[in-house]
């Protein structure tokens, strides 16, 4: 009775109730890539903790890879061995994790030993649920990444799906491929599939994650059938699990869907260390490119609802970044502050892809700016005031008719600004307004529009006190 109360209050349960604002964390992909593992990860988590968690940033991600015994050979998808279930469910390696062995748990089974098997995988009775009451414990939330599907391996041996009389083989859609992984087949729909699905949540539930990034869903291809299936498993749990939708760019013709199933949702292909994408490419894409989809978009921001301009690749990305040789970021520092400025003024997740464990003060300065994940955190509305070419300008409503402004250069070229406020928006009337400098954390007195000269990629953020 208690299970099916603790359901049905989830199904009541408003989307605002689950990640009111954006949300902002960590995630293991920029640095790490496949190949992170708990010692890599404990370490982040406790950087994350002491210097980052103070001012907001609370999610701890695992992103892709790790149910991979070897994730070195991903490019060579038939030398990849998989840690999975009896369930025919992805479990953390062992090797990779060690407190995921359950105490008092089976040893490893290879099954169906002696007949021909195109996948490999070991039989684990493994499990997140220690490290992620060690996250919680720290104060932090934990988040895991998984590819949408059933594993090619569970529908090829056929498992039978935990909590149901069903088999692999009466969920899987083997027609139905991600175009770039290897591991899964996609998920029919059908009483199969949605028993597939509650048993994966089931299964994250019991470790205590609280945020599920799911990929290759959101475009290229679109599922809508199957975001739905993982929507309504999630709220059978009774768990209030942010659901993040990858990769993008998410279609505006979708926003309907994603904003009654999803908390957040990439709204371009993967945002890496460049100023912009490459002409005739979508991969990176750059913090130039974030520009316009994120002015489309704005509309649809609302508590619950976050449109996802994607990771944060500054700071250190290595040891193994998910593109790339290890590296610094290259984004300069204008442009670091540039990106910053654009996720936070429209309201996008913040979510870091630098090894904390390398963090160096400059980094760390930009990343607890309380003014600016304010702006982030508590605006109520956001919106691009105005665009000349690579002139732009965005304005955030505030609490205490409070008003941000960040004017952007996105020219090659050094840009003089010169403008009252009025001259911006009628709103802000012939008047002078207190304002205050979010990167220089300076108050600036009283003032009728501002006059400076921004450099190429850089920004000017202000804040505007009546």
């Amino acid at each position: 009775m208690l299970a099916a109360t603790q359901q049905l209050a989830a199904a009541q349960q408003p989307q605002s109730s689950v990640a009111p604002t954006p949300p902002m964390g960590w995630n293991s992909w920029d640095a790490y890539g496949l190949t992170i593992t708990e010692p890599q990860f404990r370490a982040n988590v406790e950087v994350l903790r002491d210097k980052l968690l103070p001012f907001g940033w609370n999610y701890a991600v695992i992103d892709e890879g790790w149910f991979f015994a070897n994730p070195e050979d991903r490019s060579t998808p038939d030398k990849l061995r998989y840690a999975i279930d009896q369930f025919g469910r992805y479990v953390p390696v062992p090797g990779r994790f060690p407190s995921a062995v359950v105490p008092g748990s089976f040893a490893p089974l290879n099954t169906m030993a002696g007949e021909f098997q195109k996948y490999s995988a070991d039989v684990e009775s493994t499990s997140f649920a220690a490290l992620g009451a060690w996250v919680h414990a720290q104060g932090l939330k934990f988040g895991i990444h998984i590819v949408r599907g059933i594993p090619r391996v569970s529908a090829e041996r056929n498992w039978r799906i935990e909590g149901s009389s069903f088999h692999a083989q009466d969920a899987a859609d083997q027609t139905d491929a991600c175009p770039w992984d290897p591991t899964n087949w996609g998920i029919r729909d059908n009483a199969a599939g949605q028993a597939w699905y509650d048993s994966l949540l089931r299964q994250y539930a019991s470790w205590g994650v609280d945020l599920l990034k799911v990929d290759c869903i959101a475009d290229h291809p679109y599922k809508l059938d199957e975001i739905e299936m993982i929507h309504r498993a999630i709220q059978k749990t009774g768990r209030p699990i942010v659901l993040s939708l990858s990769p993008g760019p998410t279609a505006l013709a979708h926003a309907a869907d994603v904003a009654r199933l999803a908390n957040m949702w990439r709204i371009a292909d993967d945002e890496w260390d460049v100023w912009s994408a490459t002409p005739g490419k979508t991969f990176p894409q750059g913090v130039k490119d974030q520009f316009a989809r994120l002015a489309a978009w704005a509309p649809y921001a609302k508590p619950g609802n976050w449109p996802d301009a994607d990771m944060l690749p500054i700071g250190e990305l290595r040891p193994e970044p998910g593109w790339g040789n290890a590296r610094a970021s290259h984004l300069t520092p204008d442009e670091q502050r540039t990106e910053l400025t654009l996720w936070s003024i429209t309201r996008s997740p913040l979510i870091l892809g630098a090894n904390l464990t390398l963090l160096d003060a400059p980094t760390l300065a930009l990343l607890t700016n309380r003014d600016l994940i304010a702006i982030n955190q508590t605006a109520t509305k956001s919106f691009q005031l105005l665009r000349h070419e690579d002139f732009i300008v965005w304005q955030a409503d505030l609490p205490d008719h409070r008003i941000a402004l960040a004017f952007f250069n996105a020219s090659d070229a050094p840009m003089n600004l010169k403008s009252t406020f009025g001259e911006l928006s009628p709103a802000f009337g012939d008047r002078a307004w207190n304002v205050r400098d979010v990167w220089a954390g300076k108050d600036l007195g009283t003032q009728r529009g501002v006059a400076t000269e921004i450099p190429p990629h850089a920004s000017l953020l202000l804040i505007l006190r009546p």
